[in-house]
């Protein structure tokens, strides 16, 4: 496993990081979910990414839950705030006493004294964005955060935000998690120059573009019983198109060319990006993060770069 700086900061995370959102706390069985992330951690993954809202909670708990046993110093955590997690006016958001209640929640459920990384979830149109920042500057001065983050932010957005920290010395943000595939390429124009502005590195999730990119699901076919796009609650229509399954269907040549396979070629291609810290990836069994892992370390040449390209266009 190779390991990356975050942003411009001195932390170390490893190329391939495992995620827990639609995996851990319901969706997966607690046992397959607790040996992924050991599984990850004896490849040498020490970055883990849950969220408060996953599962309004039980995710975190797993998650703590399975890391508990290995030293504290030893793996990297991330946890995020934003998302409704209660009924009340005063449930979700970026308020200062959202964030305060909520890392204290999220503390609890992962057993932990502090969190690596703490994220925005997302942007808050409703809550001043000094009042945001206050907050999580104060919870890294108690000692509860560390570095603090945000996720599906506009370059816009970051760089407001770096303005007004450096003008109020409040601590920067360091790092943002974005949606980022082969199929999904939206940071490239603007936020991964602003990242490499101002010390922001990228955490990018979906980087198999939610399995399309593994190549479970094929032109002409129906949808695999078991897999995500079969259940009910997700909608994956914009992304599962017969031109994306068309392109992977010539991206999967490029792969066994490269030995590697579909998935492997899909992040190591990500990691081309010296601005992204790490691919974010999901596991509901010990085999998957295996074969993800092995992405690592992988430098594709220039020639099947620009072969690569030509497909995705």
């Amino acid at each position: 496993m190779q390991y990356r700086r975050l942003g411009n900061t001195g932390l170390k995370v490893s190329e391939i990081s495992l995620g827990s959102w639609l995996t851990y706390g319901g969706y997966v069985e607690e046992e397959k979910a607790i040996a992924s992330i050991d599984k990850a951690y004896e490849l040498g993954i020490n970055f883990f990414d849950t969220a408060n809202v996953y599962m309004r909670g039980d995710a975190e708990k797993v998650v703590g839950k399975a890391l508990r046993k290995y030293p504290r110093s030893s793996y990297v955590l991330a946890t995020k705030v934003f998302g409704k997690m209660g009924d009340g006016p005063n449930d979700h958001g970026l308020s200062r006493k959202h964030i305060v209640e909520q890392c204290d929640a999220s503390l609890k459920r992962l057993g932990l004294d502090y969190i690596d990384i703490y994220y925005c979830h997302r942007y808050h149109q409703d809550t001043p964005l000094e009042e945001t920042l206050r907050a999580l500057d104060d919870l890294i001065r108690q000692g509860k955060v560390l570095y603090i983050g945000v996720s599906e932010w506009s370059a816009e957005q970051m760089t407001e935000a770096i303005h007004l920290a450096d003008k109020k010395l409040l601590d920067r943000i360091v790092v943002n998690q974005p949606n980022y595939s082969m199929l999904q390429r939206y940071i490239e124009k603007e936020v991964i120059p602003v990242g490499k502005k101002h010390g922001i590195g990228q955490v990018v999730f979906s980087p198999l573009a939610q399995g399309v990119l593994t190549g479970k699901y094929k032109k002409g076919q129906a949808i695999p019983e078991n897999s995500r796009a079969a259940q009910k609650d997700m909608n994956l229509s914009r992304i599962l198109t017969e031109d994306n399954l068309e392109k992977v269907e010539k991206l999967k040549a490029i792969a066994a060319n490269e030995n590697l396979s579909l998935a492997q070629l899909a992040i190591a291609w990500i990691l081309r990006q010296e601005n992204v810290a790490s691919a974010l990836v999901g596991a509901s069994r010990p085999e998957q993060i295996e074969e993800n892992a092995k992405a690592s370390g992988i430098t594709l040449s220039q020639e099947t770069l620009a072969k690569t390209e030509e497909i995705l266009g």
